[in-house]
Parts: C-alpha cells; structure tokens; sequence
C-alpha cells in the first residue's frame, strides 16, 4: 500500500513496513553491580553478544520485508539538518547532572569538536570522570569528589526502543518517562520529530509532550485497530496522562475508544506489553497472574468533548476485547501454557513480549520453550530469535521496535 503520511500505523499486527531500533552500544559497558538500580538494570548484558543477538533480530526483520531505522542515526540526521548541534548539546548538558560550568564546557568542547552521529552515539554512553581533565580546575564545584565515577549516567535502556516514544495513527506521543534516567532517552525522540526532514518539520503529529507532568510510556500503549487504543495503568504510566492522550486523539478525530488497563504498580508487570500483546486478528497471548486483579476502563468521546469514563466487567477479559474489536470471541494465549512455575519464569524472560510483523506471524525469544510451543499450536509463525544478552535489560521483541509504518487490516 501507499502511505501518504510518514508514521502509519492503526494496529498491532498490520504488516509491519518500517521499524524504528536502536543497536546496544557502548553505554552497556558503563553498567556496575553497584548501580544498576538506579539505571533499571538487573544485570549486565556482554556487549559484543547483546549486539549480535541485536543485529540478527534485525537481520530478520529485513528479510522479512521490514525497513529497519536506527535512532541514532535519525536523531544525528534530523541535528545536521537543522544546524541545531550546539542547541542540543545545550538541552543534554540540562539533563546531565552536571552541576560545575567549568566541568559543563569542558564535556561541551569535546563533544562539538565529534562527528554529529559519534556525537550521538556518546551522549548515549555517557561520561566517566577519568575521561575529563580537572587539572586547571580549582572552584569547589568542579574538584568535589564522590565513590561515584561517572561524570554523566549512561542510557542503557535506549535499546528498549518502545518506551521513549510512540506511534499510533499518523502521530506519536512523545513520552513523559518514569524516572530521570530514562526521560532523558526522549530528547532524542524530540529533535527526531522536530527537525528530521521526513519526521520534522510539522510532519507528524504530537499527542503528548516529555515536558508534561505525568508520566507515560511506550510499552504500556497498544494500538488495538484503528478504532481502539489500549493503554496499561502500571508502574510507569499514569491514569492522568492516559486521560490526556485520549482526550487529544478523540479532538484529532483519532481513535473512538481507548481501554485502560490497570495492571498494578509491580516490576516484574513494567508495562502492559510485557504481559499482553496482540499476535493475530483474534488472538492475544497474556500473563494468567494480571487477570486475576485487572481492572479494564474505556474511554470515549462525550457530546461536548469531554472524555466519558466506563468500567468494563474485566473478569471477562476475552469478552471485552471480542466486543471491542467487533468480533464473536478472541483467544487468550497463556504464557508459559499457563503452568504457574513456566508462566512466571517465562514472562520474566518477556514469553508475552512478541513483535507482530504481519496477522499471525511474530517475533519471539527462542528461549521461552512452553510459550512458544503453544502459539505453534495455535498456528502462529515464529521466528525465533537469541536474547540471552538482551533479555537481561527486562525486554522481548516488542520492546526493542517502534513500528514507523504498518500496511492497514
């Protein structure tokens, strides 16, 4: 099909035509035991593994049709475009951490003085202290010492694609992030679709904002079909900013509903997507444990363009969504078989987490044996991919791609 905007997407499981990734780089191997609470982390990925497992999923999305966009290499496009390189250094060293201004210009030069996309590719990292000279520095700002060694946080979670931003309809939400380490990640989504020639320049709409009070993320909105907008109430999104969202897509003539899943404020049920995705027109896979406490919430236009509220009986799960979606009924695919020891190891390793490239045709961990096994049976394709590295950072297929266009179902 012809698109005639350059985000398009109005469903899950459309044939997926353009993907957005961003490939593990170096800002892995600034990850310490120590620390990784404070950068989201439970462990640490080997790099040079986690970036071949990441160049495969990769390699299998083009070989299946799919054009796969790095964010990177757009965000360092869309800052030589425009010629805003000193502005988004300025915006970064903001964000940083960075309190001495002796210390600011000296990360500054080194910075204006790279290459834009190496430029990129080290804001992302981040800075040890090591990597700065203090020598000719003497304000008790610049020569304070802390145990901790990095100058600036790295981004570890970047390669989690889905979170920063999302796309939905012909726009994006431009997401307000959980926690400080990770709203950084959207400074790059906000040069991306202010100034990159094909996704700038007023070319994609914006239905949220970092810089709003509430938090939302990637992870926790599905786009269900063209009508309907899934959106999870977890750990990292608020039901405020669900109302927001709703309210300018219903005013942009987007969407007619959108549910509200209240999954609970629990880690290891970060975001809707990690215990619910649509694989199929009528099947989704789910983590039995979330229906047990799941609240489901749907909101709609009203008359005078208020957003009407309406609590769903959410012990019928697959019934809400069978109406919803117009349909007779839908199949709720357990992950891990339903078996409580396999369903909760497996949705830890992001069993539920799949990426649909086109209606009933997915990407999934080849580690998640049981999961996989009964999709098979359900007469899903797999293609399996390796993630013993990526899946330390708590994320499946579906985290790390932010579909850009989706052929219509």
């Amino acid at each position: 099909m012809e698109f005639t905007k350059p985000v398009h997407v109005f469903s899950e499981i459309g044939k997926l035509k353009k993907v957005v990734l961003h490939r593990p780089g170096k800002e892995l191997e600034n990850l310490m035991p120590d620390y990784l609470e404070r950068l989201l982390f439970d462990d640490i990925p080997y790099l040079e593994e986690a970036q071949k497992e990441h160049d495969n999923f990769a390699k299998v999305l083009t070989e299946n049709g799919v054009e796969v966009l790095y964010l990177e290499k757009l965000a360092a496009e869309a800052i030589d475009a425009a010629g805003v390189k000193e502005q988004f250094l300025d915006e970064w060293l903001a964000e940083s951490g960075i309190v001495s201004k002796n210390v600011q210009k000296i990360v500054k030069d080194k910075l204006m003085a790279m290459d834009t996309f190496d430029m990129v590719l080290k804001t992302m990292e981040g800075f040890k202290k090591s990597e700065i000279n203090t020598e000719d520095l003497n304000s008790l700002a610049d020569l304070i010492e802390t145990d901790y060694p990095l100058l600036v946080d790295p981004m570890p979670n970047l390669y989690f694609t889905r979170d920063p931003f999302a796309t939905m309809a012909n726009g994006v939400t431009l997401n307000h992030m959980f926690s400080d380490t990770r709203n950084r990640e959207t400074l790059y989504g906000k040069y991306v679709f202010t100034y990159h020639p094909v996704y700038g320049n007023g070319n994609v709409e914006m239905f949220y904002s970092r810089d709003e009070d509430t938090r939302i993320e990637g992870g926790d909105e599905l786009v269900l079909s063209k009508d309907v907008l899934a959106v999870g109430i977890s750990q990292r999104t608020d039901s405020r900013s669900i109302e927001k969202v709703a309210e300018r897509l219903f005013k942009a003539g987007q969407f007619k509903e959108v549910l509200a899943f209240l999954i609970g404020e629990n880690r290891k049920f970060m975001h809707l997507d990690t215990v619910f995705t649509m694989v199929d027109y009528d099947k989704f896979t789910i983590h039995p444990e979330i229906e047990a406490g799941l609240r489901v919430l749907s909101l709609k236009p009203g008359a005078n363009g208020e957003v009407v509220i309406e609590e769903k009986d959410s012990t019928k799960l697959d019934e809400v969504l069978a109406e919803t979606l117009g349909l007779d009924k839908v199949t709720l695919i357990p992950c891990g078989d339903g078996d409580i020891v396999a369903a909760a190891r497996e949705q830890w390793n992001d069993g539920s987490n799949t990426l649909t490239i086109a209606p009933g045709e997915v990407v999934v961990y080849d580690r998640n044996t049981v999961t996989n096994a009964k999709l098979e049976k359900y007469g899903l394709k797999l293609h399996k991919i390796r993630g013993s590295e990526l899946v330390r950072g708590r994320g499946g297929p579906r985290c790390m791609s932010m579909p850009i266009q989706r052929e219509d179902i």
